[in-house]
C-alpha cells in the first residue's frame, strides 16, 4: 500500500485535537465516559479530509528483533502501531518499558497490535548497532527495534524528547502521541480503544510479523551485564551484581562462588535465598555479612543477610516512586531507580556505617536510608530506618550550589565515599550530565570536580578528552570509587569505554586504561586493553587491585595498578566448574546444585537384576495459579553416589517441558554390578511462575532410591512413581 499523502508529517498537527480530548478527560468519572470520548475522537480524527501520515522508514536502517526490515505501508497495514522513540541511557525511557511490556502481554499482533522501538541516540556511543544489541538483552525487548542513528525520523516528525510514544492507525495514520513517562492508563486506554474502533470498521489484519528475538541467536552465558562490584575488605570476598541475571554473587578473590542469590529471571519476593528473586539489581555494598542491594527495576533497596540466608526489603513498596522529599519509614518510602549505594557515617565522629547512600537515578538526587538513629549534615536527629532525600531538587540538571536542594543531578548512577579529611564527600557519577560530582558531608554542598560545562541546563557536553576540570571531557560515566591510599579517583568512563583517574585536589582527569574501542581485548598494558561499556569498579587489596565490572564484555576485570597488568576473574562453582562466559560445549556442562531446602523423599527399596530396566514416572504438581517458566529449562537428572558404575550408558539427565506431559525416566542394570546395593537419586529442578508473571520461584526435590541387586530370574516390575505436590 503506497503512502498516502501527508498532511503536515510533524507531531504538531495532532497538539489540537488531543489536547481537547485530554481536556475532556479529565471531567470524565466512569470507564464508559472515557471509552466514549476516545472514541469520538477517533471518529473526528479518522474523518479528516486527509491523513496526518507518518513518513516511512527510511531505506538502509539497521534493524534488530525481526528477519527483515519493516514497512510502515507493507507490513504494519492493517495494525494499530506504537512508535517508541527512545535512547537506552535514558532513565525515563527504561521507566516506560514495564508499560510496554505489560501491553504487549494484553495485546498481540494476532489482536492487530505492534511495537517498533525507533533508537534515536543521545550519546554517540549509543548510534552503534552492538551496543543497542547489548541494550536490547539487558532490558528483555522482544519488539522490533529500529537503528535511526541519524535520527531522521525523529526529526521528520519533530519529536522534541525521550521517551516520546506516537500510536499510529492501520494506514499510517498517526493518531495520539505521549510525551515521558507515567502516562500508563493513557496508553492503554488509547490503544484499546483504537484496536476497538478499527476492529468496528473491518480494517484491523491478525497477519503475524515474523519477529525473530536477537537473543535467541546467544550462547547462555552465566554472567550476564554485571553491573557493580564492590569488596568485603573483611572476609576477602566480592559481591557482583549480576544484572542481566538477576542475581547477587558472593564470590571469593579466586573467583569461587560462595553464594548465588536470585534469578535467572527477575522477579520480587523476599525469604530465603533459594526462592528470593531481584530484577535488574545494581549497587552493592557489604558490611559484616550484610549486604544492601539497589533493586533498581523493582524500585526497592533489599538486604541480604549472608549468616540466616535471608533477603528483606528496607526500603521501596516495589512501585515507581515519584516522591522527591522522603521522610518515611524505609518500607512505606516509595522510591525510584535507585542505581547505586554506599555505606556512611551519621554526625559522629566514629566510624559507625550507620547511613546508606542511594544515588536515586529515577529522581535524579542522593538519598539516605537511615541503619541507624543520627544526623544528617543541617538535620534534626533522625530515627532508625527513615529514608529521605539529602541532596538535588528532582529536576534533571547539572546545577551545583552550597544548598543541597537547591543542586541539580542528571541520573547519578555511581557513589563512592571519601570518609577523611580533607575530603569528607561522596563522589558522584552524574551519568547523563557525564560528569563527576562531589557532594560535602559536612554540609551538603554540591560542587563539579569533572566533565560538563558551566550552563547547567546543557545535558549534552560529553566527548573523551583528558584535561583539568571542565576541559575534561566523559560520556556517561556509571561508576567511580575513591583509592584513599592515593588520595585519586577512578571512574567508569562508561560510554568512552574507558577507566579513568582523577586527582580531586587538582582536578586533573586522565585515562588509565582502554583505547576507546568496545571489544575486549586483553594485553600487558593498560593502554592497549579494552573494556564495553564498564559499569562499576572497586578498590581491593589495600589498593593494589582495582576490580571493574566490564558490563557489555559479561566479565569481572582486575587492574594491578602496582605492576600494571590486567586480567578476568575467573569465576567458577565450588566444583570448579568455570561460568564466566558462554557455555561452548558439553564438557563444560555441569549439574545443577539443590537447594537446602529442598526435600528429600526416600523411596522403598527395589530389587533388580543385571540387565532389568527400571521406570521412574513424574508427578509433579506445581502451586495453583502457577506455570512453568519460558525459556528456562526445568529438568531432571541422576546420580549414584558411590556407585557410578551404575549410569554407565544411560542417559542422565533431560528436560521437563510440560507439567502436563511429564517425562519417564529409564536406567537399565548394568551386566556387571560392582556392588549388590547401591542408592539411585533422582533429583529434579523446576521453574515455575505465577500466572501474571509477578513472581518466579525455582524448587528442586531428591527422590532416593535404594536398589539391592540379585540374580533372581527378572520379572515385571511396575513402574515407580514420583509423586510431590509444590
Amino acid at each position: 500500500m503506497a503512502a498516502p499523502g501527508a498532511r503536515g508529517s510533524s507531531l504538531a498537527g495532532l497538539l489540537p485535537a488531543q489536547t481537547s480530548l485530554e481536556y475532556a478527560l479529565l471531567d470524565a468519572v466512569t470507564q464508559e465516559e472515557k471509552d466514549s470520548l476516545v472514541y469520538q475522537y477517533l471518529q473526528k480524527v479518522d474523518g479528516w479530509e486527509q491523513d496526518l501520515s507518518v513518513p516511512e522508514f527510511p531505506e538502509g536502517l539497521e534493524w534488530l528483533n525481526t528477519e527483515e526490515p519493516i514497512s510502515v505501508y507493507k507490513d504494519l497495514c492493517g495494525k494499530v502501531v506504537i512508535l517508541d522513540f527512545f535512547t537506552y541511557c535514558c532513565i525515563n525511557c527504561i521507566h516506560l518499558l514495564p508499560d510496554l511490556h505489560a501491553l504487549e502481554h494484553t495485546y498481540s499482533d494476532k489482536d492487530g497490535l505492534l511495537i517498533v522501538g525507533v533508537h534515536s541516540a543521545k550519546f554517540p556511543n549509543e548510534k552503534v548497532l552492538d551496543n543497542i544489541k547489548s541494550a536490547v538483552l539487558r532490558y528483555n525487548i522482544t519488539h522490533p527495534v529500529v537503528n535511526d542513528a541519524d535520527a531522521s525520523l525523529w526529526q521528520e516528525l519533530e519529536v522534541s524528547c525521550w521517551p516520546t510514544l506516537v500510536i499510529l492507525g492501520p494506514r499510517g495514520n498517526m493518531l495520539f502521541s505521549l510525551i515521558g513517562e507515567g502516562h500508563k492508563d493513557k496508553l492503554f486506554l488509547y490503544t484499546s480503544i483504537a484496536l476497538k474502533y478499527y476492529k468496528d470498521r473491518g480494517q484491523i489484519r491478525n497477519n503475524k510479523i515474523e519477529i525473530k528475538l536477537y537473543k535467541d541467536s546467544l550462547p547462555p552465558s552465566p554472567l550476564l551485564f554485571p553491573g557493580k562490584v564492590t569488596v568485603d575488605h573483611v572476609s576477602n570476598r566480592l559481591v557482583i551484581a549480576d544484572t542481566g541475571h538477576h542475581r547477587i554473587l558472593v564470590v571469593l578473590k579466586n573467583g569461587q562462588i560462595q553464594y548465588s542469590i536470585g534469578g535467572p529471571n527477575p522477579g520480587r519476593k523476599d525469604g530465603v535465598f533459594s526462592e528470593s528473586t531481584f530484577n535488574s539489581p545494581q549497587g552493592v555494598a557489604i558490611r559484616n555479612n550484610i549486604i544492601y542491594v539497589a533493586d533498581t527495576e523493582n524500585h526497592l533497596i533489599r538486604k541480604i543477610d549472608l549468616e540466616a540466608e535471608m533477603v528483606s526489603t528496607v526500603a521501596g513498596i516495589g512501585i515507581q516512586g515519584t516522591d522527591k522529599e522522603g521522610g518515611a519509614k524505609g518500607e512505606e518510602q516509595p522510591i525510584s531507580s535507585p542505581w547505586d549505594v554506599v555505606f556512611g557515617t551519621s554526625g559522629s565522629e566514629v566510624q559507625r556505617d550507620d547511613i546508606l547512600w542511594i544515588a536515586m537515578a529515577g529522581t535524579h538526587q542522593i538519598w539516605a536510608l537511615l541503619l541507624d538513629s543520627g544526623r544528617l549534615p543541617k538535620k534534626n536527629e533522625l530515627q532508625k530506618g527513615t529514608c529521605l532525600r539529602f541532596a538535588g531538587s528532582g529536576n534533571e540538571e547539572n546545577r551545583n550550589n552550597a544548598y543541597p536542594h537547591k543542586a541539580g543531578f542528571a541520573q547519578p548512577s555511581g557513589l563512592s565515599l571519601a570518609s577523611e579529611e580533607p575530603w569528607r564527600c561522596l563522589f558522584v557519577a552524574d551519568s547523563e550530565s557525564s560528569t563527576v560530582r562531589a557532594v560535602s558531608l559536612r554540609d551538603g554542598a554540591v560542587r563539579h570536580l569533572v566533565g560538563g560545562e558551566r550552563d547547567p541546563m546543557n545535558l549534552f557536553a560529553y566527548g573523551d578528552v583528558d584535561g583539568v576540570g571542565i576541559d575534561a571531557k566523559l560520556q556517561h560515566p556509571l561508576g567511580v570509587t575513591w583509592d584513599k591510599k592515593r588520595n585519586l579517583l577512578y571512574v567508569a568512563d562508561s560510554y568512552n569505554h574507558k577507566i579513568k583517574v582523577v586527582d580531586p585536589k587538582t582536578k586533573n582527569c586522565t585515562t588509565l586504561a582502554g583505547t576507546g574501542d568496545a571489544s575486549n581485548v586483553i594485553t600487558s598494558s593498560f593502554t592497549e586493553s579494552t573494556f564495553n561499556e564498564p559499569g562499576g569498579l572497586c578498590i581491593g587489596e589495600n589498593g593494589q587491585l582495582l576490580y571493574v565490572a566490564d558490563t557489555n564484555n559479561h566479565q569481572i576485570k582486575v587492574m594491578d595498578l602496582e605492576t600494571e597488568t590486567i586480567s578476568v576473574l575467573p569465576v567458577f562453582r565450588p566444583e570448579n566448574a568455570v561460568v564466566d562466559g558462554p557455555f561452548l560445549g558439553e564438557k563444560q556442562k555441569t549439574l545443577p546444585r539443590l537447594p537446602k531446602s529442598a526435600p528429600n523423599i526416600r523411596l522403598p527399596p527395589v530389587a533388580a537384576s543385571p540387565g532389568q530396566t527400571l521406570q521412574f514416572k513424574l508427578r509433579l504438581d506445581l502451586p495453583s495459579g502457577t506455570k512453568l517458566t519460558e525459556g528456562v529449562p526445568s529438568c531432571w537428572f541422576l546420580t549414584a553416589e558411590g556407585n557410578e558404575w551404575l549410569l554407565r550408558g544411560q542417559i542422565p539427565s533431560g528436560v521437563i517441558e510440560s507439567i502436563s506431559s511429564q517425562p519417564a525416566i529409564s536406567l537399565q542394570i548394568p551386566g556387571d554390578c560392582l556392588s549388590l546395593e547401591a542408592i539411585l537419586s533422582i533429583s529434579v529442578f523446576l521453574y515455575y511462575c505465577s500466572t501474571d508473571s509477578n513472581a518466579c520461584m525455582m524448587k528442586g526435590i531428591m527422590f532416593s532410591q535404594p536398589l539391592q541387586i540379585t540374580s533372581a530370574q527378572p520379572g515385571c516390575i511396575a513402574p515407580v512413581e514420583l509423586k510431590y505436590v509444590f
